[in-house]
């Protein structure tokens, strides 16, 4: 299985809903999608949503690092995959978007060569999952009535979008739970919007009100791994490690700190499953639990992180891949299942997608 031609493009996906956090609001999914094609027919696909508050990545630095790694995988045999996960890791530092783009389209391929679904190839799991449902930051009664509708939707896992506002970000967390009860799952994510003073002070109060949260989601900023260990070792609350966590190392480092109790995994901050699955093996050793999460992401990435998700269930035991829930229409022919909060993983072999509608072409390597 040679690679012959690999083409970047574009696609376009309207939301349900603007999707705000306390970094950005953001209206549409606007993916950089790959496609590498082979000698024998085989088809693979590769996708990178641009996230510049949270990786730096743009659409032209996706385009011109994905280039830069794809002119170097021409020619080359899908049979020598180590090889060739190396040389996407080495061809450029940083960019782990663009890496996650060709890494999740070999990946796809590597699986389709031995003819099985990739969660197969990575070591078997079970082929459903369940997602949560991300609720964004907005007023109280916008909040309640997206978080009821989840619930209605068949979502028992909520996660709500927090940090813009301490006082107000308690009393939506307080109306939210009223509204809902006590039998759903509430996990916050304040995205680096708190200080270490407004998380004591706000997780302390949420939890003096009764409410036992699964987790609270990187509350200070990535960098402040002071402030990451102080919160930890104060609160109750389960605090999730997300962008202080890029790297093996990152994680080796948060994890022996004991700068947080969860790690969250994101293939577009690692670089592709390769460092997702070394991270995975730290807190395996570590005994501590992940979660896998997208960022705002169309199905062909949250597929390829539903597979890993599957493959490494004994580890990731939270799931965050309510990307395509988001969107108003699936543009995948193949790839997962969503229904609710039910995801279903396809049985064709790699990722089982067979085609993008929409998709515009932007560039070609050969």
């Amino acid at each position: 299985m040679i690679i012959e031609k690999i083409q970047i493009g574009k696609i376009k996906i309207p939301l349900i809903t603007p999707f705000k956090t306390a970094l950005r609001t953001v209206e549409s999914v606007e993916d950089i999608v790959i496609i590498i094609e082979t000698d024998t027919g085989n088809i693979g696909f590769g996708e990178a949503p641009p996230t510049a508050v949270i990786t730096g990545d743009t659409h032209n630095s996706i385009i011109g690092a994905v280039s830069l790694i794809g002119k170097q995988l021409i020619g080359k045999n899908i049979e020598d995959f180590n090889d060739l996960i190396g040389l996407v890791q080495g061809a450029i530092i940083k960019n782990t978007s663009a890496k996650a783009a060709v890494e999740i389209a070999l990946y796809d391929l590597f699986a389709q060569s031995m003819n099985k679904p990739l969660y197969k190839v990575l070591g078997g799991g079970p082929s459903q999952l369940k997602t949560d449902l991300t609720i964004s930051v907005d007023s109280v009664e916008k909040m309640v009535s997206d978080s009821l509708k989840a619930v209605e939707a068949g979502f028992d896992q909520l996660k709500i979008k927090v940090g813009k506002n301490i006082e107000e970000d308690i009393h939506r967390i307080k109306s939210i739970y009223e509204a809902v009860g006590p039998n759903i799952k509430l996990r916050l994510d304040a995205n680096q919007g708190w200080s270490t003073k407004e998380s004591l002070y706000a997780i302390k109060k949420i939890e003096e009100y009764g409410i036992v949260l699964d987790f609270v989601e990187q509350p200070v900023k990535a960098v402040d791994i002071h402030g990451m260990i102080k919160v930890t070792s104060e609160v109750l609350s389960p605090i999730l490690a997300d962008e202080s966590i890029f790297s093996p190392r990152d994680a080796v480092e948060v994890i022996t700190r004991k700068a947080a109790d969860i790690v969250n995994i994101k293939l577009m901050k690692t670089g592709g499953i390769s460092n997702a699955l070394k991270i995975i093996n730290i807190c395996e050793i570590y005994d501590i639990p992940c979660m896998i999460g997208c960022m705002l992401e169309g199905g062909i990435s949250v597929t390829a992180a539903a597979h890993l998700a599957a493959a490494k269930s004994s580890v990731i035991t939270r799931i965050d891949l309510d990307g395509p829930a988001l969107c108003s229409e699936n543009p995948l022919d193949g790839g997962l299942i969503m229904d609710g909060s039910k995801i279903t993983l396809p049985p064709e072999p790699g990722l089982g997608i067979k085609a993008v509608a929409g998709f515009e072409f932007i560039q070609e390597i050969k």
